[in-house]
């Protein structure tokens, strides 16, 4: 059984937030051979494991070792 990501709402620079890496940003290949390769997100102070899918606003969210990176639905039909 598919379960819907958690949505979560905009991240908070107050809190502890792991990058998001928009695809075709620059930038995106320069923050992954910063950052150490981590088994973890964070997304307003709590941890997600790798490969947890969430909901930042309307945007879906993979966290990849320690990067958020945008997630295309697997069923285009059920977003």
């Amino acid at each position: 059984m598919r379960t819907k990501p958690r949505e979560l709402g905009a991240q908070d620079p107050e809190l502890k937030n792991s990058p998001i890496a928009w695809e075709g940003d620059e930038e995106t290949e320069t923050l992954r051979e910063s950052l150490p390769s981590e088994p973890v997100c964070f997304f307003n102070d709590r941890e997600y494991a790798h490969g947890t899918i969430v909901m930042s606003d309307s945007v879906r969210l993979r966290c990849e070792h320690g990067l958020w990176v945008p997630a295309a639905p697997s069923d285009p039909s059920n977003p």
